[in-house]
């Protein structure tokens, strides 16, 4: 459904985790250039990803955004004040939603904020609206438990105060609740909130960005004739990448000169740290390649020029019901992939047929990115219908009628309340 006269537009505020400017496609693409394209009000509170002491007021993609000071220093009580400052400049959510003249206000992946926001809906005649993007308070809570938490009691004490205020709070008062899979639906049904209250909004790609490498395009990134294989993402320690590195030691016994390109980074510095040191100890060092943080499109270009793209999530309940952007990313621009067995992996690919899933295991992983390897022709068609695949199922596009229709009909709701 497109708007296209004033019933079927909508006006919502948006307070936010994402930061200014919105780095994540789900942010950047779907509202700023889809939604707010077919006409929908969109405005937003948000804090600013670059250092900033005074909060400002700009524009962006045709809306009004909110933008709150941040504090980017790396100790403690940088870190606790940032977040301080990031709750404070949300409680605007009260004269903006009094004054705005919005159907609704939504929250996306915020707790306490959520709270104020919640308020201010109720408070104003607003409908409300929750945007899960990933299990916050169990990741939370296992990290607390596991030891891969820097601060294990802040962990804890944040975990159990997320679940209570998403549960018990947030949900249950939601007009309507976007999630990030079907998993993921499942998942918050089994805590209470009904499945017809909540809409599955898996994770998808610009239709422009759906094109394979020009045949007889020379890699620019990637040394020519280098085999290789690899992973764009967070690198973060709960993701268990050290897996990848064991992986290459066994694709290098049969592909002797294979190397691994990793793209991104972690949350803290020790999450790189731990794969430099399990490379070290495997004997690889030499054949894994950290290239950091890059900008989509340079990100991309590795993508591009890779011989195999791999997307590994730790068989956990927190990774379960997660929604990969990389994997849709990989299989727009034509690259056959390699992914474990996980419910929204599983079924793009049972229904792509873009490459193996396969299960978490060294030696699977390994054996599937050989046969890929030594089989390009297999890998180029597969890479193809992965491209076509996403072209109709995860394009924006698509995925924009689909979250519009719903905000449409809650809008209409408060037309009649």
């Amino acid at each position: 459904m497109s708007a296209t006269d004033t019933a079927s537009v909508a006006s919502l505020l948006i307070v936010s985790s994402d930061n200014y400017p919105p780095q994540r496609v789900d942010i950047s693409v779907l509202f700023g250039e889809q939604l707010a394209a077919r006409g929908h009000r969109i405005d937003w509170l948000l804090q600013s990803e670059a250092a900033c002491d005074k909060a400002y007021t700009t524009e962006w993609h045709g809306g009004t955004v909110w933008v709150g000071p941040t504090d980017l220093r790396s100790p403690l009580l940088a870190r606790i004040r940032k977040h301080f400052l990031g709750i404070v400049h949300d409680l605007r959510v009260f004269g903006r939603a009094r004054d705005g003249g919005y159907d609704m206000v939504m929250v996306k992946d915020k707790f306490a904020s959520g709270l104020f926001a919640l308020l201010a809906a109720r408070l104003f005649r607003r409908r409300f609206i929750y945007w899960l993007s990933y299990p916050f308070p169990e990741s939370y809570l296992i990290r607390a438990r596991d030891g891969t938490a820097r601060y294990p009691l802040l962990y804890r004490i944040r975990g159990a105060f997320f679940w209570v205020t998403l549960y018990k709070i947030l949900l249950p008062a939601a007009d309507h609740i976007f999630v990030q899979s079907e998993q993921m639906r499942r998942d918050v049904a089994a805590e209470g909130i009904p499945l017809e209250r909540m809409t599955a909004v898996p994770m998808g790609v610009r239709e422009e960005s759906a094109a394979p490498a020009p045949a007889g395009e020379l890699r620019s990134v990637i040394p020519a004739g280098e085999r290789c294989f690899m992973y764009l993402g967070a690198l973060t320690r709960v993701r268990r990448l050290d897996f990848l590195v064991r992986v290459l030691v066994r694709v290098r016994r049969k592909v002797a000169a294979a190397k691994l390109y990793l793209v991104g980074r972690g949350d803290d510095p020790a999450d790189e740290r731990l794969l430099i040191e399990e490379a070290r100890r495997a004997g690889v060092s030499d054949a894994m390649v950290l290239v950091g943080q890059l900008p989509q499109p340079q990100a991309l270009r590795y993508v591009r020029e890779a011989d195999v793209c791999v997307s590994p999530f730790y068989p956990t309940p927190i990774l379960n019901s997660t929604s990969p952007t990389k994997l849709v990313e990989y299989m727009a621009m034509g690259k056959a992939v390699v992914a474990n067995d996980h419910p929204e992996q599983r079924l793009v690919i049972e229904q792509s047929g873009a490459g193996y899933c396969v299960p978490w295991d060294e030696d699977a992983f390994a054996n599937a990115i050989v046969d890929l390897m030594e089989a390009p022709e297999r890998a180029r068609a597969m890479g193809e219908r992965g491209r076509l695949y996403v072209l109709q199922h995860r394009g924006y596009r698509a995925i924009a009628d689909l979250v519009e229709r719903d905000l449409v009909r809650v809008a209409r709701l408060r037309s009649r309340a």
